[in-house]
């Protein structure tokens, strides 16, 4: 099958404004705004660059969780992105705002996973089975697009727009919380900045879980155990400065902290 151009001149252009920290235009100016497929092929690429560099996948991320969002994007259901191991910062740890493009930040519950889940139409008993445990979650996303000017091919491409993540230390199993009422509370610099609670992702992290593991599936890329899934965001999205500290409570899960250094 011969690549199309247009695939390969996005991923290059991601690339590029990564590696040089320089955000881009938009990439919908060369793929359009609505082919899903093909900017998920642009992902793939850039994927397989960070292969080639030797970086590993360890889990992946579920994005646009809240129907606002969606709206705003004129889509009606999530996308995802990979985890590399690059991307994990230590709970309490520091991480440099050099390495960060336009960076956001949001608190969510993460899975890590004890089961392959091959089904293509899983049962949410077959997805609550395959969890090992739960924790709680920083995620710091970022845009390779100059100012967030995004449709939702331009995030598709540029890995649901991830960045880097922290998970919490507290492991719980999934009925020692209540995923779907559990507040969430994230502080920067110990304001309140932002606030919500488990209905906010998809009406419940699982259903988020559940999309994931059929699209993975489906594509004959099932989740693997030992993977950890960012499930989406729990409240709204709060901008980060450089010397901000962030701290995310969820209720069951403890604190979530990293701090933003020169």
């Amino acid at each position: 099958m011969v690549e199309d151009p247009k695939i390969r001149q996005s991923a290059n252009q991601l690339l590029l404004a990564s590696q040089s920290k320089t955000p881009c235009p938009p990439v919908r100016s060369i793929i359009g705004e609505t082919d899903q497929k093909v900017a998920y092929e642009v992902q793939n690429l850039i994927t397989a660059n960070r292969l080639q560099k030797g970086f590993k996948i360890i889990g992946k991320k579920i994005g646009l969780t809240s129907e606002k969002v969606q709206q705003q994007l004129g889509v009606n259901q999530p996308d995802y992105g990979m985890l590399f191991d690059d991307m994990q910062i230590p709970n309490g740890g520091t991480l440099s705002f050099k390495k960060l493009m336009q960076p956001k930040a949001e608190a969510e519950i993460a899975f890590v996973l004890k089961n392959q889940i091959n089904s293509t139409n899983p049962s949410m008993k077959e997805v609550i089975e395959a969890v090992d445990y739960i924790v709680g979650a920083i995620e710091i996303v970022g845009s390779r697009i100059v100012n967030w000017d995004i449709k939702i091919t331009d995030t598709i491409a540029d890995n649901a727009s991830a960045s880097h993540f922290v998970l919490g230390d507290v492991k719980k199993q999934l009925n020692d919380i209540d995923i779907i009422g559990c507040e969430m509370q994230l502080f920067k610099n110990n304001q309140l900045v932002s606030e919500g609670c488990g209905s906010a992702c998809l009406g419940s992290p699982l259903v988020a879980l559940q999309w994931l593991a059929k699209k993975m599936s489906s594509l004959e890329s099932p989740l693997h155990p030992g993977d950890i899934i960012l499930s989406g965001a729990l409240g709204p999205m709060v901008e980060v400065q450089e010397n901000d500290n962030l701290i995310a409570t969820i209720d069951g899960l403890g604190e979530v902290n990293v701090n933003f250094i020169k």
